[in-house]
């Protein structure tokens, strides 16, 4: 689904991603970790172009999401993003928020159909006869758009036990409620796959459990997914592979069992006997 070949971020003279090479198939479960200033989050934010990477090549889903010449927000579509502070727009209520992309980006969709329809007859003036185009398909409304939207809200919201929420604001929940909306908010846009900065990191200890479940849940569905955490716990139970990485490269790559019990990189070894 993902190939990093040769990834390079430098900010300025500070380089903070140095070839990082790496692959992710569908399915997999891919927990990141390494000390702060390892170049983690910044990995994470060029697998979806929030950052231009210097150099290096991102293949997702066989497009080179890297070329500056692609447009990015047609593949954001399907690679979803879950922040460490949620992110969550504070002036909507929780069902506004989960509805917002899908609707902003179906609407659009039908707005493009329906200019190409208008303009249809003028364009095909111009075309030889077995390059004419046909009218694009428009299947629903509008309206029809809102109300599917609000459905699949409100089914993630009760899938997640926070449909009582729907119509409060962000401001209103507990932390561990705000992750955890965040999290169906991008799974409201039927992502291939999810990317998690660091998802617990800014919860209180008592509402991490509620957000790893959710997380569990979704690799038992089989959802893509890469995590940069410092959750070694989640890493062992969950992750189909676990990667370590310090000063802007991959250093190791292996299963939890041998990553956690028998570690070969001497970095690795350390890092380990700080956090275990």
């Amino acid at each position: 689904m993902i190939d990093v070949i040769n990834l390079e971020k430098q900010f300025g003279d500070n380089k903070v991603l140095n070839g990082i090479n790496f692959t992710v198939n569908k399915g997999d479960i891919v927990v990141v970790i390494g000390p702060s200033g390892s170049g983690k989050s910044t990995f994470l934010r060029c697998l979806n172009c929030m950052e231009d990477p210097t150099g290096g090549q991102i293949i997702f889903n066989g497009v080179d999401i890297a070329d500056l010449k692609v447009d990015i927000n047609v593949h954001r579509r399907h690679m979803g993003m879950v922040f460490q502070h949620f992110n969550l727009f504070n002036n909507k209520t929780v069902i506004q928020n989960i509805m917002l992309a899908p609707i902003h980006l179906q609407c659009k969709d039908l707005r493009r159909a329906k200019l190409h329809n208008t303009l249809l007859p003028l364009t095909n003036l111009f075309r030889k006869k077995d390059k004419k185009q046909q009218p694009a398909a428009i299947t629903t409304a509008k309206s029809e758009i809102v109300a599917k939207s609000r459905e699949q809200a409100l089914n993630l919201l009760k899938r997640i036990g926070l449909e009582d929420k729907a119509d409060s604001y962000p401001s209103t929940l507990s932390g561990g409620q705000k992750q955890r909306v965040a999290i169906v908010r991008s799974l409201a846009m039927n992502p291939d796959v999810i990317l998690f900065d660091e998802p617990t990191s800014a919860l209180d200890p008592e509402m991490v459990g509620e957000v790893l479940d959710l997380m569990k849940s979704l690799a038992k569905e089989g959802m893509t997914m890469i995590i940069v955490t410092h959750e070694m716990g989640f890493a062992r139970e969950v992750a189909n592979k676990v990667v370590f990485m310090d000063q802007g490269q991959i250093l190791e790559c292996n299963t939890p069992d041998a990553f956690f019990g028998s570690p070969k990189n001497p970095r690795l070894k350390e890092f380990l006997s700080k956090v275990l």
